[in-house]
């Protein structure tokens, strides 16, 4: 059964919308970094370029992207278990829209397992887990004021570029970061992130790829 639920028409849902901004507004009340539309279309957009690049279905891609999109609603309920949440809300949202069964399990799938006990249980999880992990950079930060930053501000801010991509060959999955190490050293990097790389590296896995990391032109992971 084809579905006319696009990523197009969940990127306009006026309702969507509204659950992702007020998604944002809980984070930023407990001082957590931008989770609002730059972080979600950003998710999709390399959710989808990974499916895209190693030949997925072109209904599949689209279904990374609205998951991508939507990964973060439950942070409106609580940043806890909110990767549960959101794949529960995400439900009723496209089960209104009478997308079809498979589909919906493929997107609510990927939410759920995006964070917390996040598992690559198929493509379009696997996709999502590095699209959403790898997304660091400086224009997530809230705080203006650098006296009072914590590490979680110093390390985002410190990031002046970085770029999700694969290699020439495509055997591997690359994160190229440059940071201002004098705002935060490669250490704090890892103290806040190695969890993230290490779920970005048994994503990649799912597709017989390996996950890289370089910092400043050096080779990390």
């Amino acid at each position: 059964m084809a579905s006319h639920v696009t990523y197009a028409y969940i990127r306009q849902n006026p309702d969507i919308r509204e659950y992702i901004r007020r998604a944002d507004m809980s984070l930023a009340a407990i001082g957590y970094t931008e989770h609002s539309f730059a972080h979600v279309e950003k998710a999709a957009h390399n959710a989808a370029m990974i499916l895209e690049t190693l030949n997925y279905p072109p209904r599949q891609v689209e279904l990374a992207k609205i998951a991508g999109f939507l990964h973060d609603i439950g942070n409106v309920i609580n940043r806890n278990d909110h990767a549960q949440s959101g794949a529960v809300m995400a439900f009723r949202l496209l089960d209104r829209l009478e997308m079809p069964v498979d589909e919906i399990c493929s997107i609510i799938s990927a939410i759920g397992n995006h964070d917390g006990t996040a598992q690559p249980v198929d493509a379009i999880s696997a996709a999502l887990i590095i699209a959403d992990k790898t997304d660091v950079r400086r224009s997530r930060v809230r705080n203006t004021d650098f006296m009072t930053f914590d590490i979680h501000d110093r390390v985002n801010y410190a990031v002046e570029y970085s770029n999700l991509h694969f290699s020439e060959d495509k055997k591997s999955l690359v994160l190229d970061l440059t940071i201002d190490t004098e705002i935060s050293s490669v250490l704090e990097y890892f103290e806040i992130f190695m969890e993230r790389m290490l779920l970005s590296k048994r994503a990649a896995l799912f597709f017989d790829k390996k996950f890289k990391m370089y910092i400043n032109g050096s080779s990390i992971l």
